[in-house]
């Protein structure tokens, strides 16, 4: 069982920048691939980053490659989503996810951070 807790999320002005942490529970952090997924009002929930379980490879949302970093430090269990030239519609709320295969599929995951909002003001 892994428990994952999302902090950092806020408003911010677009052009600006926010960082999201994510802590996740248990000794096992290093054994599972770790994501981000967001969900805007009235959408579907939609892949935004991924890293493979060492982080030696990491895969982006095409409307995020460029701006956005996921990293992760095995040692103190934690994936980060560091979001820079913040767009409008980046608004939504952001999820870390945990699932044994690296994924742009949230089928692909089994557990599942309580969500942290963000929103930029144009």
């Amino acid at each position: 069982q892994v428990q994952l807790v999302e902090s950092g999320g806020g408003l911010v002005q677009a052009g600006g920048s926010l960082r999201l942490s994510c802590a996740a529970s248990g000794r096992t952090f290093s054994s599972y691939a770790m994501a981000w997924f967001r969900q805007a009002p009235g959408k579907e929930r939609e892949f935004v980053a991924a890293s493979t379980r060492s982080g030696g490879s990491t895969f982006y949302a095409d409307s995020v490659r460029g701006r956005f970093t996921i990293s992760r430090d095995n040692a103190k269990n934690t994936v980060t989503l560091q979001m820079n030239s913040l767009k409008p519609e980046d608004t939504a709320v952001y999820y870390c996810a945990a699932g044994q295969v690296t994924s742009r599929s949230e089928r692909a995951y089994v557990y599942w951070g309580q969500g942290a909002q963000v929103t930029v003001s144009s």
